[in-house]
């Protein structure tokens, strides 16, 4: 998280003047390359430097989130937005599994991997090893990936000749009317509310797995490892259910702000519930206990994905507003204009979602110690 907050506005910088697929493409090699070292570990220092590199270098995120709002029609970004979402709610649902079930195979399968076999002498070789290779596959699979950041350098030079500077009221050309990110007002407040959920979610995933294997004498469940990861399967199984399924209609007739509204205020009285489900038992602790990280993976979900909307959404280039009136009184040139603002609201979508991943993952490096600490 410390590699990516400090690397993610450089990736976003450099989708937004090469294109999205070659930035997607990197990172995915960086994961094949620094997830297979990671595993080859044999120093503290090797893990810690192995992961600040896949942090750095992995500028995914970002690029991901203006091509998920690129590639799909308005009426789909709220879908689009929150598949991306679920993949990394699947990823940390399916990625401990591969951990639990495939490191230290020495110990765990002893007929089928000897002690002095590489699996042997690097125990957590076998999952990284795994992981990589589902990153080679996607990485290959990029190859199909279309591109979905358009230049239009021709149609910006023909803008640039026909172009009057003198009649333009502010004496600026088009080419110059970018809004600063930091002066965008719609924008840093979308990135604020993300960055403040970001950490709440992130401190609830560290103190539930510490709540429910906690003895009920300190006011825990004492689950085994077992139940926690059943509880968060089915939790992960219902959130992409509710995304892929659900989260779309709730975006259409709520919008991002009443959703994430209305979400954040049934947030607090479901966490308020959570300690006296300490007291239930049998069915009805399954039935609370179930419902409730279900429930609480939904909300979270739509204020996240509501944000990660009006983020996008928010980087609009408001100077085409200024110059319509210039523009129509030039039918060639409003033509050609109409082509090139369509372009507009990703020259700096890339960047947006950098300032947004930095901000995210400094607050996602807080939120696990200060979680862990309260």
């Amino acid at each position: 998280m410390a590699g990516r907050c400090f690397a993610s506005i450089f990736w976003g910088v450099v989708a937004d003047r090469i294109g999205r697929k070659p930035i997607i493409a990197f990172s995915l090699f960086t994961v094949v390359i620094f997830n297979t070292l990671f595993g080859l570990s044999t120093k503290y220092w090797m893990a810690i430097t192995t992961r600040m590199l896949l942090g750095s270098l992995n500028g995914m995120l970002a690029p991901i989130k203006a091509y998920s709002a690129e590639v799909c029609r308005p009426e789909h970004h709220a879908l689009g937005l929150s598949i991306v979402s679920t993949g990394w709610g699947i990823g940390l649902v399916i990625g401990p599994s591969i951990g639990g079930f495939l490191a230290q195979p020495a110990k765990q399968y002893p007929n089928l991997f000897s002690d002095k076999s590489i699996f042997g002498r690097f125990p957590y070789f076998l999952p990284c090893l795994c992981i990589s290779l589902v990153a080679l596959v996607v990485l290959i699979s990029c190859i199909w990936l279309p591109e979905t950041l358009h230049m239009h350098k021709n149609l910006r030079r023909e803008v640039e000749m026909v172009d009057d500077s003198s009649s333009i009221p502010s004496g600026e050309a088009y080419t110059n009317s970018e809004k600063s990110l930091y002066r965008n007002c719609p924008l840093m407040s979308s990135i604020i509310a993300y960055c403040v959920f970001t950490l709440h979610d992130t401190a609830y995933s560290e103190i539930l797995a510490l709540w429910a294997v906690s003895d009920k004498s300190y006011g825990g469940l004492s689950l085994a490892s077992k139940d926690v990861g059943q509880i968060l399967a089915v939790s992960g199984a219902g959130l992409l259910a509710y995304q892929l399924l659900v989260y779309r209609h709730v975006h259409k007739y709520l919008g991002s702000i009443v959703s994430s509204r209305i979400a954040a205020a049934l947030s607090i009285p479901l966490l308020a519930a959570y300690p006296f489900m300490s007291q239930l038992s049998g069915t009805r602790f399954g039935l609370a206990i179930y419902f409730a990280t279900i429930l609480k993976g939904t909300l979270a979900t739509t204020i996240l994905t509501g944000t990660c909307i009006l983020q996008n959404n928010a980087v609009v280039n408001i100077k085409s507003i200024q110059l319509l009136g210039f523009c129509l009184r030039n039918y060639c040139l409003w033509v050609a204009n109409q082509v090139y603002f369509k372009r507009q609201p990703q020259n700096q979508r890339g960047a947006a979602n950098g300032v947004s991943t930095t901000a995210m993952s400094l607050f996602k490096a807080i939120a696990p110690a200060g979680a862990g600490a309260l």
